[in-house]
């Protein structure tokens, strides 16, 4: 299975969030709001004749700046569930368009801030775990 198609796959499915860019690839200056799909890890030989991996990514949405009050408004509505909602995204097309057996976004691990250019931004983690052959 193709890492660029699963990525392409879980950006295609953030892309359906309202207002909300989602890349496949780091951007050399992300313009927030924006979701960054990026590969951690990668399990092989899980089942069936050595047959399944499970790929983890992390999904790095960049709200906006610490200091624009929205900013946090938008980031409860993306960890929250609802029309927003990062995991309800994701999980919307769990083949990640016949690229996959599953997907399924398992937490949010971290909320802070990010300096990209001299600006600090409000971000979040999610992990997500797809299963594809």
């Amino acid at each position: 299975m193709s890492i660029s198609l699963i990525r392409q796959g879980l950006a295609t499915n953030l892309a359906t969030i309202p207002g909300l860019r989602a890349v496949a690839e780091v951007p050399d200056l992300p313009n927030p709001p924006i979701a960054i799909v990026a590969l951690n890890s990668v399990t092989y030989d899980r089942a069936y004749a050595n047959g399944m991996t499970s790929y983890s990514f992390t999904i790095t949405v960049i709200v906006g700046r610490v200091a624009e009050r929205e900013a946090q408004r938008r980031l409860d509505a993306y960890i929250s569930t609802g029309s927003s909602s990062v995991k309800y995204a994701v999980e919307s097309d769990k083949t990640l368009g016949g690229n996959a057996y599953d997907c399924r976004v398992v937490s949010m691990d971290s909320v802070g801030s990010l300096t990209i250019s001299d600006n600090t931004y409000l971000a979040a983690d999610f992990s997500v775990t797809v299963i594809a052959n």
